[in-house]
């Protein structure tokens, strides 16, 4: 299936039906009056939230919704039917923007919530509503208001709480991998991962946490450069972050200071106006440098050098693992499930 993460759609909200203009007609009744009814008010056009849908794939194919009319009144001051809302399902975590204004709607993280985003318009007024003492045969109604029409940016960003970031050809898909049930496409060769992973990690407390593989960054990717800035907006919502790093590289610490001046030039970035950021700027999110390839490490004194110089550059904390041959991974997951544990109790981050 293909990802897209972000989709523009126009909706418009269904026409308040008309208001009647009738009278009675009843034996033995010479002067029954006006008796129009009122038309019945328009549909509106509403977004829900579902866990079925993990893309915005859909809107690439259909782009106009509408909801339904609202009906004419009836005689006998019988209102209209209300027109029929028209449900648009969209994957969690969608975050909705009116492109004329800029002002963001609403963020639909949970599954089951709804957001009107086109108000219906008004059903008129028949004329039993216009029936005074100055006149007692009113012989017009008001027609139903139109409904609201949007033009609407969606844009999705992926709920995940531990984020995992590197350089290109790094091993974060075969971390998420054998962590959890993922099956990202895995190659030896860099941009292997095109679109960003999820997988649901099994920790202490018996329930799954998600993490998410995000697309390798290089140099220049906050101005488009290789898969450019597209998939680091699912990195706003994480709690925390695990910073991939070749130990096989040429230049570990190069590596490290590359993605963290992507993730510092990203908090400069020029965003639509309303758009949502979530928690702090990227580069001060709580990171752990993860160290992989130590099955490929010939050289017995290097890791422990590359260590100390990492935590000396970074200030965090550092493991060392082999994602290939599951070497180190258990110490990875404690210090995940700790900062974790010491993040939800400083409720510091916003998840959205």
């Amino acid at each position: 299936m293909q990802f897209i993460d972000q989709a523009e759609i126009s909706v418009l909200a269904g026409k308040g039906g008309d208001g009647l203009v009738a009278f009675r007609r009843e034996k033995y009744v010479p002067a029954g009056g006006p008796a129009g009814g009122n038309g019945g008010p328009g549909g509106d056009v509403v977004l829900v939230a579902v866990e079925k849908r993990q893309t915005l794939l859909d809107f690439q194919y259909q782009r106009q919704f509408k909801a339904a009319d609202g009906q004419r009144g009836g005689p006998n001051n019988r209102t209209g039917a209300t027109g029929e809302d028209r449900e648009i399902e969209v994957p969690c975590g969608t975050v909705v923007v009116d492109t004329a204004t800029g002002e963001v709607l609403g963020d639909l993280t949970t599954a089951g919530r709804r957001l009107v985003v086109a108000k219906g318009g008004k059903g008129g007024l028949g004329n039993r509503h216009f029936l005074s003492n100055h006149n007692r045969a009113p012989d017009y109604a008001l027609e139903g208001l139109p409904g609201e029409e949007r033009h609407l940016r969606l844009e999705l960003k992926l709920l995940a709480e531990v984020g995992i970031i590197g350089l290109p050809n790094a091993g974060k898909s075969t971390l998420i991998s054998v962590l959890s049930a993922a099956r990202p496409k895995i190659a030896d060769y860099p941009f292997t991962t095109l679109v960003p992973n999820l997988g649901v990690v099994p920790n202490p407390l018996g329930d799954g946490t998600v993490f998410a593989d995000i697309p390798g960054l290089i140099e220049g990717a906050h101005r488009g450069v290789g898969l450019g800035i597209e998939f680091l907006r699912h990195v706003e919502r994480t709690r925390l972050l695990l910073h991939v790093i070749d130990g096989t590289g040429e230049d570990p610490i190069l590596d490290y200071q590359t993605v963290q001046a992507e993730l510092a030039a990203y908090g400069h970035v020029e965003r639509p106006a309303g758009a949502l950021y979530f928690g702090p700027p990227l580069v001060e999110r709580p990171q752990i440098l993860v160290i992989n390839k130590l099955d490929a490490l010939t050289d017995s004194e290097a890791l422990p050098a590359l260590i100390q110089a990492l935590r000396a550059a970074s200030g965090r904390p550092v493991v060392a693992i082999s994602a290939a041959t599951r070497q180190g991974l258990e110490t990875l997951l404690d210090q995940v499930w700790q900062a974790l544990g010491h993040l939800a109790n400083q409720s510091t981050v916003e998840i959205g």
